[in-house]
């Protein structure tokens, strides 16, 4: 059975860091990227980045440029968001998806969610002094 687990969400001061990982188990068909995603209370689901699994391309939302690192090591299957500098509108539920469309990987992996067919169950990040 497919699955996806988020984990390293915590409670950070202002201005800290955090690592989150995604990892995945069970997949049984292939798959192309992964890109998480953040959702905080009373606003949408939005894409914070996204990492292609042929090449390591790589895309970030304008908010969290120059603030977080998306990587992956395919040997674990899994894949890592290094999130610097935090601030309070970090705030979210973190989660990872597997991008498993076979089109072009291009930015369009930060809001397309049908490209998107597999979610985790989300890690809580809490950026509060």
């Amino acid at each position: 059975q497919v699955q996806l687990v988020e984990s390293g969400g915590g409670l950070v001061q202002p201005g800290g860091s955090l690592r989150l990982s995604c990892a995945d188990s069970g997949f049984t068909l292939d798959y192309y990227g992964i890109g998480w995603f953040r959702q905080a209370p009373g606003k949408e689901r939005e894409g914070v980045s996204c990492i292609s699994k042929r090449d390591g391309s790589t895309y970030y939302a304008d908010s969290v440029k120059g603030r977080f690192t998306i990587s992956g090591d395919n040997a674990k299957n899994t894949v890592y968001l290094q999130m610097n500098s935090l601030k309070p509108e970090d705030t979210a539920i973190y989660y990872c998806a597997a991008y498993v469309s076979s089109g072009l990987f291009g930015s369009s992996c930060l809001w397309d969610l049908f490209d998107y067919a597999y979610w985790g169950q989300g890690t809580q990040v809490t950026v509060s002094s």
